[in-house]
Order: structure tokens, then sequence, then C-alpha cells
């Protein structure tokens, strides 16, 4: 059940635009934003960059990526269907410098040298301030994806300071039509997608007032891991109607549910586990988890969008959301090697759910006019939300037996030695956050824009213990944060298409993990949250005769007050480290001749700790575990002819560190994709793909076992539009 309860309430406070002597502008009428507005610029070439559309994440004002003073990347559907992204993740590939590993209990995404809590992950511009609420989701109910990299807290708020990627689903567009798509591939895969869009009560000339949209999808799989079996299925539902008057009204519906039986934890390292790293090829496909593992979720969404055209200048959006998902875990997750490489020990036991809900409201406006007489656009916004998590962890320590690497002997998950079903609360974490927020861009001269942005929240967080109490677990404790965030940036347009920009920008994180996990130790100990800054200069361009985009960023941020274990307290955390990244992002989009397209990026970055100090050891000029210096993208595309394309990807990620001290290393990998698309009809594209065409072994995430990626596959999808 949802329940609001909000104790608190953030200030008031204001901004101030500088402005210079230039000509006044006169303020145009607001373009409507209601999430329905199409991302895909009809008059843009396939390939090219799409950095003349408004785009949600980079802005509260309605900004293009262009017109931003940071480095923004949308993955539109366009993008998505070409490059066969199957869910979530394997979208996120077409983002400068990402990466991100599906293991079922660390969600993973590294971006600009950050990870973990460090990156916000956003639904629909809402932060859940949980990673594992990412999980990789079939990407046929989404319309988009978008970051902004670096430091975004003063737009969502705490938790964002390597980036913010928001995963924007589906609605209702203006028209009507249909699709289906069928899908089948190795390992047993079978998917069927739908998806319906359709205008209600037009008739007889009369425009029709309400729109409604339907996607299902559902999933069957295998896994190139034995014993691992998936079901999935996803559905998004929403109207959109017209109220009259300048206003409109979104309701939106969501509805996620994935069921895992015995679900891939990792591979275990070959001892001794120093240096390069690697796997018996023998252990490759095995799963030591028990017969009956199981990870399960059911993710439930639900939105209700009021937008109201005030005046032409003035735009008014209010934002009813609830979050609910339910998460079981019932799994053997730990196996080492012994001494001789002969023999797997199993342990790491844990029975456990999360419960956990999100409700809140978010009222919003834009306003368009003049500062000192230039043109200043203004948005501005209340945010205030409740996110509680209940946790019932059941562990047992010690191994649970010691068997063969090639011919594993596993058991029922109950018939472990001191295991009983049942979950029993251990403690709810509630936070609730009340933000205020605003954000300018005035005219300083024609070409030049200054853009500020400020955010204030007020968060209280709340931990009440469900078990025995002690001295280290009281029955409750209350803590409060009131971090305060921003951005200063400059666009200066040099001349049509090409621009420079230069930004600073604060973030505040968690002080480890997320808020809605933090345990008593960390709270009890740590009053602050941890703060980021970020320097950045980049620069957008359109070149070749528009034939080609490019932009380019560089980059220092800096986190300060990360947590490490206090040396004479095990299990307590304190805030005394610093963490920095510098670094440079490359992207391209060519499109030389209408049959050929072709999108590339580059990053390199240098990461690493400047103080931290774990366990009594210093790891100053140390890199945090699993970030590669460098990650490269190509992808290509050429039409044979006009109902044939064929298409290659081509991605690069370097070599990674499997633990704090930089002991152990993961080497660099480079995966090579394969398509054809054969365009059958009008209405009808059939189109095979061959991923990891190598059958390159790598590693996603690396920690004490390695979590490897998939194996070549095949899968064969038909896509019919009517």
């Amino acid at each position: 059940m949802f329940r609001i309860d909000i104790r608190q309430s953030a200030g008031a406070f204001t901004l101030a635009a500088l402005a210079g002597a230039a000509p006044a502008q006169s303020a145009g009428p607001l373009t409507p934003t209601l999430p329905t507005v199409e991302v895909s610029d009809a008059t843009q070439a396939p390939g090219l960059l799409p950095l003349d559309t408004p785009v949600e994440t980079g802005s509260r004002l309605g900004l293009t990526p262009r017109e931003t003073p940071a480095s923004v990347t949308v993955v539109d559907r366009s993008t998505i269907e070409a490059r066969g992204a199957q869910d979530t993740q394997e979208a996120l590939r077409a983002i400068a410098g990402v990466t991100a590993h599906d293991a079922p209990g660390s969600i993973g995404v590294s971006y600009r040298g950050f990870s973990s809590g460090s990156i916000a992950q956003l639904f629909n511009g809402i932060n859940v301030q949980y990673s594992i609420a990412a999980r990789p989701v079939d990407s046929w109910i989404y319309d988009r994806v978008e970051a902004i990299g670096g430091p975004s807290s003063f737009l969502f708020g705490s938790g964002a300071v390597g980036g913010s990627i928001n995963y924007l689903t589906k609605t209702p567009e203006r028209s009507d039509f249909a699709e289906g798509q069928v899908r089948v591939g190795a390992y047993g895969l079978k998917e069927v997608s739908l998806g319906l869009n359709r205008r209600l009560g037009a008739s007889d000339g009369t425009p029709a007032r309400h729109h409604a949209r339907l996607d299902f999808n559902h999933r069957d799989a295998g896994s190139w891991v034995r014993g691992t079996e998936t079901r999935a299925t996803q559905l998004a539902a929403s109207l959109l109607s017209d109220l009259g008057g300048g206003a409109t009204h979104l309701l939106a519906y969501e509805w996620q549910h994935e069921h895992v039986d015995r679900p891939y934890w990792g591979t275990p390292l070959r001892t001794p586990a120093v240096g390069r790293l690697g796997v018996d090829p023998g252990t490759r496909f095995q799963n030591y988890n028990s017969t009956d593992g199981l990870y399960a979720q059911r993710v439930q969404w639900l939105r209700s969008v009021t937008q109201w055209q005030a005046t032409p200048t003035l735009q008014l959006t209010n934002t009813l959301y609830a979050y609910n998902a339910l998460r079981d875990y019932r799994n053997v997750e730990t196996y080492r090697f012994n001494a001789a490489n002969t023999q797997v020990a199993r342990s790491g036991v844990l029975l456990q759910r999360h419960d956990h809900q999100v409700v809140g409201e978010r009222l919003e406006g834009r306003k368009q006019g003049t500062l000192l007489g230039r043109r200043s656009d203004w948005a501005f916004g209340l945010d205030v939300n409740v996110n509680r998590q209940t946790r019932f962890p059941n562990s047992l320590s010690g191994t649970v037996n010691t068997t063969d690497p090639y011919d594993p002997v596993v058991e029922r998950f109950f018939d472990i030695p001191g295991m009983a079903s049942g979950f029993h609360a251990d403690r709810t974490n509630k936070a609730t956050t009340a933000a205020v927020y605003l954000e300018n861009r005035t005219a300083l001269v024609p070409r030049l824009h200054l853009v500020t942005a400020l955010r204030h929240e007020r968060i209280s967080l709340d931990l009440t213990n469900r078990r025995a109490v002690t001295a280290a677990l009281p029955a409750a404790f209350s803590r409060s944060y009131q971090p305060t965030t921003g951005r200063m940036g400059l666009v200066w347009d040099i001349v049509p298409g090409a621009n420079l920009y230069a930004q600073y920008a604060t973030a505040a994180d968690p002080p480890s993990g997320v808020l809605s996990t933090a345990s008593f130790a960390d709270v009890i100990n740590n009053s602050r949250l941890t703060s980021g800054r970020q320097a950045e200069v980049g620069g957008k361009l359109d070149f070749w005769d528009g034939k080609g985009t490019t932009t380019l960023a560089l980059y220092k941020i800096t986190r300060s007050n990360i947590a490490t274990q206090d040396p004479d307290r095990p299990g307590v955390t304190v805030l005394v480290g610093e963490q920095s990244a510098r670094g440079a992002e490359i992207a391209v989009g060519l499109r030389p001749s209408p049959r050929w397209q072709v999108q590339a990026n580059l990053t390199h970055v240098d990461a690493q700790y400047e103080q931290f100090v774990q366990g009594g050891v210093s790891l100053a000029g140390k890199t945090p575990t699993n970030t590669p210096a460098t990650v490269a993208n190509l992808w290509l595309a050429y039409a044979l002819t006009p109902t044939l394309q064929a298409s290659a990807g081509v991605r690069h990620v370097g070599k990674v560190y499997a633990d704090a001290t930089n002991t152990q290393w993961c080497p660099s990998y480079t995966l090579l994709d394969l398509g054809l698309a054969w365009k059958l009809n009008p209405t009808t594209t059939l189109t095979g793909r061959v991923r990891n065409a190598t059958d390159r072994v790598y590693a996603a995430n690396v920690g004490s076992q390695a979590y490897l990626g998939a194996p070549r596959t095949l899968d064969v999808a038909l896509h019919v539009a009517f």
C-alpha cells in the first residue's frame, strides 16, 4: 500500500543571472513537452547524432543536446532497433564510456570512472535510489534512453556524481498504428512483442480527445549457463487525454515480471588469483548454484501527468507517481577453487526479500520571458517523495560443500543444513525527501547563453530495526541531510551548427551505497553525504556539408568524503576518502552516402583514489574496481540493395582491476556483432544477428569470481507494422 508521509518541506531560494548590454529578444510561445512528443527527427539523416531535438534528461528547460552545456546522449527508438538492442543494458552501449553488467545481486553501471550509487538510473525522470531496480528490461516497451555525463544532482537529487541515465517508456501518439515482432534464437529463446496505438472517440471529422497505447512483451529463454531458465513479461499501458483549455492528462501503468530459475552468479577464478586472472575453460558453462536457486521480481509503476499551457509562455506540469517492487533471492552465490584448482568450494548461502515502495509528487513549471531586456527562460519545481524499503535477509556462513568443477554436485536450497524457509524482516529504511529547484537560461549576447541551476533538498532517513535490539543495532535511528547542488555553464554558438561550452557542476551522493539500503553503522557514523564537483569543456559540431556530426567533452570530477572501513571498528564506515576522474569523450555520426551509416565513440578516463585507506592500507593512486580506462564503440550499416542491409558493431573495453589494491586484473576484450536485415515488403522486415561472433570469453564484471559475458549467439526476428 502506498502512503505519503512528508514531514519536512524545503526552504525557498533565488537564483540571479548575469546580463550585459545587448539588444532585447522576444520570447516565443512554449512548445508543450508532455512525453508524447516524438524524439526522432524526420529531417535528420539516419546515422547522425540527434543534437537538435529537446530532451528531458539534460535540463528542465526543454533544451536540445546542442543547447545544453554538458555531454548529453540520446539513444532513440530507431537506434535501438537498428542495433538490435534486446534490453536496456544493450541500449547503453550507444552511450560513450558506459559499461554495464546484469549480475542478479549487483546491477552495475560504470560511467566516467564512477559506478553503483554514484550513477543515477531513472525511469521517466523518477529516481528510486536503488541500483538493482535497473535490472535489464526488454527494450520493446521503451521509446528511448537519455544520459547526461557527470554530476547531475541538481536535476534528479542525490546519487548522481558520475552521471544520470533515464529510461523513457513509450506513451501514446496522435495516430493509429500497430506492430508486432517474433524473435527466436539460441539457447531456446522465444519472444513475442505487440504494440497498439489508437485514437479514441474520433468521428465525422471530430478530432480524437483520447489516445491509448498498449505495448506487451514476453520472453522465454534458456541460457548458455547450464540450468538457468528465464521467463519475463512486460506491459506498458497509457491513456493521453485532451482536457481542453490547453490541458492534457497522461495516465500510465507499467508492469514487469521476471522469474529466473537457478540464476548464474559467476565462475570461479583459477588460483593463485593474482596478476592476470583467468577461468578454467571447462567451467565456462557450469552453474554452481542450487538446483532450485531463484531470482524473481515483480515491479509496478503508476504515473499521472497533468500538463497545462496556462499562457503562451507559461507551462505547468504535475506528476503523481507510485512504484512498488518485490524481489526474492534464494541462492548459493560464491564459488572458489582450491589451491590445486581441482575442487570448487561453494558458499554464500542467502535467502533474501526486498519489499520496496516509492510514492511522490512533482510540480514544475517553465516560463519564457526576458531579464534586463534579454531572452531569459526559467524552469522551477517542487518534488516530494517517500522511499521505503524493508529487507528480509537470511544467510549462512561457511562452506556448503566442495565439488568437482566440471560435474558439480549441488542440492536443493532448503536441504542445506541450517537453512529454513520463511522471510524475517531485518530493518526498514524510509527516506523522506522534499526538494525545490530552479533553472535559468539567459542570452548574454545573441550567441552566448548562460545556463544555471540550483537544487536544495531536505532528506530525512529513518531506520527501524525489525530484529533484536543491541548497542550497535538500536530500535530506531534517524538522520537528516540537506544538500544543495547546482550547475553553471556557458554555451557559445560560434557559427550555425557549431558551438563550444564550459560548465561547473556539483552533486551529492549517499555515504556508501544508497539511502534505501544504508546500514545502521553507515547512518549512525556518517552525518554527511559525499560531495562531488566537475569542471567540463566541450563542443558540438556539424561538418562535411551536414553529412557528419560530432561531440567532444573534456572533464575532471572529484568526489570527496567517500566511505572507508574504520580499521578500529570492523563493519563501521567513515567518510574520509577522495576519488577523482579525468577523461575525454568523443562521439561521431556520419552519413557519407545514402547507403552508409556510421557511428562511433571513444572514451578515456583516468580514475583513481586520491585519498583512501582500507584496512589500514593506503590506496592512493589506485584505480577503482571494474573501471576500464578505455571504451570504444563502432557501428556500421550498409544498404546492399534497397531491401537488404548489412550491419556490424565492434566494442572494445579496456582491462579492469578486480580488487582495490590493483593486484588482480582482467584483460581487455573486443566483441563483434553482425546483422543482416531483409525488408520483405514495406511493412515486414526479417533480421538475423550474430552476437559475439568471435566467441570471445570475457568477464563483464569481476571480483572474487568472474561474471562472464555471453558466448556467440544467433537470433532471428520478424517485425511487422500494420
